[in-house]
């Protein structure tokens, strides 16, 4: 049903309230029109100005609160899966839900949890650092001599340590227990752990390769599937981190721990439409990465979704929608894949779209909509038809709202991989992760030149302070707009009839991106290459 996508036209063929929420009236009149909190859970909100009148940012910030207090009252300080901090998100989630009046489901996938592990300088030296286990890691303690394979601290830093075999010749691994100390940079992260384990190494550091702020962090990555005979220990370190270790007569004590498989969840919740054969999805993932409790990443994208849902939970739409808070994201996209991995041919066809939303309220943001037409960036990945008027629909919301927008690479690296890969259209926001704001980009959307979109990006400071307001504001607006929209219709992206959103107009076209982004539009690494 989902296969018929329309052609595009200049101008968005959807609708909009005559008179939506309070951006419409004036400054009086909005304070009026604003229901409390009571009134917008328990009415039934079916029109753009109910929806979005009920949309606050500070409810959404209720949640992003609630998932703070539940990664700090675990002691741990995380969300990650596999983590109790990830359980207790899961419960507060499905119990909000269940009292909105969706329908919910606990969807279990496999999933083997790696806990943190351990890297300590003991010579000449004594240090502990951050650090994180590469996905695909062997286990282990190692104690031993650090060993540089081929690294380079001299600005600008180009390397392709570890890449090649011939990398380790000279280097003595001889003894019981050595540890290959290897930079980032041209090969695949697997190439170079795989090549070090068969020149003898007992544990491999992978240390960032510093070649630009952007490589001065702890890095953290996968060895699948290049590394995938890979059985010894591997960890990351920041470039700084790195060249401590590579001081002369360097010795460290590595500890990666057993994994163990603790199978983990999706939150699934449906409210049921007229026509349940065209179902509308949205996603957002809910787990942290194990170094801090993810309040942005991706506490921004999960609150917006369960606000949205939250306002919702009382109308009857014309199509099913169906909302997921995905698991083990950090891990490897594992949640999302085994769910669309366990869908039918037919459970499939049934999905008209899949909206994601993952990072939406970047402390340095720059916003931006997933480039389903590939106007500035080419896809590694298929993009399948109707991805295009997926896009033309946050274009124009961010139009009307008079907010100025960019491209995002449609780079299938958050949870819509596995939709798209599928054949299932998709889009979504994204306010940046790990790219450094352009004065250009700044003289637009304000903002420190020369900072990270996300200074906190995987780090333990994504705490709740790490939050721009006004990019989470207008975000959850979008959020709650797309899914009213496509609530009532999905014509524009699959050709099947639905509905008009009641009392309507119709939206401009999109004023287009701002072209100020370049290659990752911002996004952040999810897989293993350099």
């Amino acid at each position: 049903m989902r296969r018929f996508a329309l052609r595009r036209s200049g101008a968005v063929g959807l609708v909009i309230a005559a008179a939506v929420a309070t951006a419409l009236l004036a400054p009086g009149e909005a304070s009026a029109a604003r229901g409390g909190k009571k009134v917008c859970k328990t009415r039934v909100n079916d029109t753009y100005r109910e929806v979005l009148s009920c949309m606050r940012v500070n409810q959404v910030r209720v949640h992003q609160a609630q998932f703070q207090r539940l990664a700090d009252r675990r002691g741990d300080g995380t969300r990650a899966a596999g983590t109790p901090g990830y359980t207790a998100s899961v419960r507060y989630v499905a119990s909000h839900l269940r009292k909105a009046g969706w329908n919910v489901e606990l969807d279990e996938f496999d999933f083997t949890f790696v806990p943190p592990p351990t890297l300590r300088q003991l010579t000449p030296v004594d240090a502990e650092y951050e650090t994180g286990a590469f996905t695909g890691s062997g286990t282990g303690d190692v104690t031993g001599n650090v060993i540089p394979v081929d690294i380079n601290l001299v600005p600008p830093r180009a390397s392709t340590s570890g890449c090649e075999a011939a990398d380790f010749a000279g280097l003595d691994f001889s003894g019981p227990s050595d540890i290959a100390l290897i930079q980032r940079g041209t090969c695949d992260f697997g190439v170079k752990a795989q090549n070090a384990q068969d020149a003898g190494a007992e544990a491999v550091i992978i240390f960032n390769q510093g070649n630009d702020p952007t490589r001065e962090g702890l890095i953290v990555g996968t060895l699948l599937p290049t590394g995938a005979a890979v059985t010894i220990p591997v960890i990351g370190a920041s470039f700084a981190d790195g060249e401590a270790l590579a001081q002369p007569g360097s010795t460290a004590l590595i500890e990666v721990p057993p994994s163990e498989e603790r199978p983990q969840v999706n939150v699934i919740a449906e409210l049921p439409g007229v026509n349940d054969d065209n179902v509308v999805m949205a996603g957002a993932h809910l787990d942290s990465v194990q170094a801090g409790p993810g309040i942005q990443d991706n506490g921004s994208g999960s609150a917006a979704l369960l606000e949205t849902a939250e306002i919702l939970g009382k109308m009857r739409p014309q199509n099913t929608l169906r909302f997921a808070w995905w698991g083990a994201e950090e891990a490897g996209l594992i949640g999302s894949t085994a769910y669309v991995d366990g869908l039918s041919p037919e459970e499939l066809d049934r999905i008209a779209l899949y909206l994601n939303y993952d990072m939406i309220g970047s402390p340095n943001y720059i916003f931006m909509v997933y480039d389903g037409d590939e106007s500035g960036f080419p896809a590694p990945v298929p993009v399948p038809p109707g991805s295009i008027q997926i896009e033309d629909l946050f274009e124009s919301f961010y139009t009307w709202v008079g907010e100025p927008y960019d491209d995002a690479e449609f780079s299938g690296r958050s949870d819509y991989q596995a939709f798209i890969l599928n054949g299932v259209p998709a889009g979504g926001l994204f306010t940046g992760a790990e790219v450094l704001k352009t004065a250009e980009q700044a003289a637009i959307w304000g903002g420190v030149v020369g900072a990270q979109y996300d200074p906190c990006y995987h780090l333990a400071c994504d705490t709740f302070d790490n939050i721009n307001l006004h990019a989470l504001d207008v975000n959850s607006d979008a959020v709650a707009f797309a899914a009213l929209t496509y609530a009532y219709s999905t014509e524009t992206v699959n050709g099947v009839p639905g509905e008009d959103v009641p009392d309507a107009f119709p939206l401009p076209a999109p004023a287009g991106p701002e072209g100020t982004v370049g290659s990752g539009g911002g996004s952040g690494p999810h897989d293993g290459g350099s």
